[in-house]
């Protein structure tokens, strides 16, 4: 795939919707929660359950992907952590840098976008890391916001057991282990399609209004650092956890690096408002709301060439 290929096939469709997201939170006050309940709570988890029942993808493969999505963000979060000090950064710009590091928009982008990408397995992927990626959040990544609070480990945990795509993800495990997987024209698996369809355009849209609602303020001359780690280390990283694991399916290999690779996420925002502590300079919600703006619009060349790279089959 040529870069113009890579630009007018793959990006441009997520950024036209994203735009639309944009432009609609610019003239209107709309409060991107309630999309994000809507998402979280019924459109996710009709895409996970549809979307893994139907995969091609076997059981070796899904857990060598979900070992690569966890050895990854591990790896990130220690080098964003040792990077952060070494550049003398202190709580809660360090906790952010670290989150903004670590955790890549694999839903709202990276979902839509490998699809675009990647097909049906490109989708399958993403939303098998996006799985694994909200527990390591909810768990890792509540410890890294909260350091310095008294935060339970336990309550941590629970915010896991929360989240409807976990329960998804069991769910279509289960009848796929029994054989009891619907017909993919049945009324059920049909209503299933249909609304997780609806899920795609509508995490387009949350990314678009989000970065409307984003002030970067004073934070923007910080957020370089992130950026950096996101954009760079984070696929070659990625690459070489692909050979350091193993992976025998190469379409899933060259998602699993795109979906490293994807901007700064949403939920470390959620996490540092959560958690948030008082700073006399740059707040945690400051710099992870300016890193994902800046991270998202660097993404667009970034992406642009690795997505041509990752087709041509020139690395992975």
């Amino acid at each position: 795939m040529s870069l113009l290929s890579a630009l007018t096939n793959a990006i441009l469709p997520v950024l036209a919707v994203a735009a639309v997201g944009f432009l609609l939170g610019t003239v209107r006050d709309i409060e991107v929660s309630a999309l994000g309940t809507v998402t979280i709570y019924v459109l996710n988890p009709a895409l996970v359950f549809y979307s893994l029942t139907t995969s091609s993808l076997d059981g070796g493969t899904v857990a060598t992907l979900a070992a690569g999505v966890l050895v990854f963000t591990v790896g990130m979060v220690v080098v964003a952590e040792l990077v952060g000090r070494a550049l003398g950064e202190t709580e809660p710009v360090l906790g952010a840098l670290v989150l903004t590091s670590a955790f890549p928009n694999a839903g709202n982008y990276g979902i839509p976008l490998s699809q675009f990408a990647f097909h049906d397995v490109g989708r399958s992927t993403a939303i098998l890391y996006i799985a694994m990626q909200s527990v390591l959040t909810y768990t890792l990544g509540v410890y890294v916001a909260s350091r310095g609070d008294e935060t339970s480990s336990l309550a941590a945990l629970r915010e896991v057991f929360k989240l409807p795509l976990v329960y998804a993800v069991l769910a279509a495990g289960l009848v796929r282990f029994l054989g009891l997987v619907p017909p993919t024209d049945s009324a059920v698996m049909s209503t299933l399609n249909l609304t997780g369809n609806a899920a795609i355009p509508v995490m387009l849209l949350m990314l678009g209004i989000q970065l409307a609602n984003t002030d970067s303020g004073a934070a923007i001359a910080r957020v370089g650092v992130s950026n950096a780690l996101k954009l760079v280390v984070a696929p070659a990283l990625a690459v070489g956890i692909v050979f350091l694991l193993g992976f025998q399916d190469v379409t899933v290999a060259r998602v699993f690096v795109l979906e490293c690779a994807m901007p700064a996420a949403v939920t470390p925002l959620i996490l540092t408002i959560e958690y948030n502590r008082g700073a006399s300079g740059i707040t945690g919600p400051e710099y992870v709301s300016t890193a994902i703006f800046v991270s998202t619009l660097l993404s667009v060349p970034v992406l642009t060439v690795l997505i041509a790279i990752l087709q041509s089959g020139a690395v992975v």
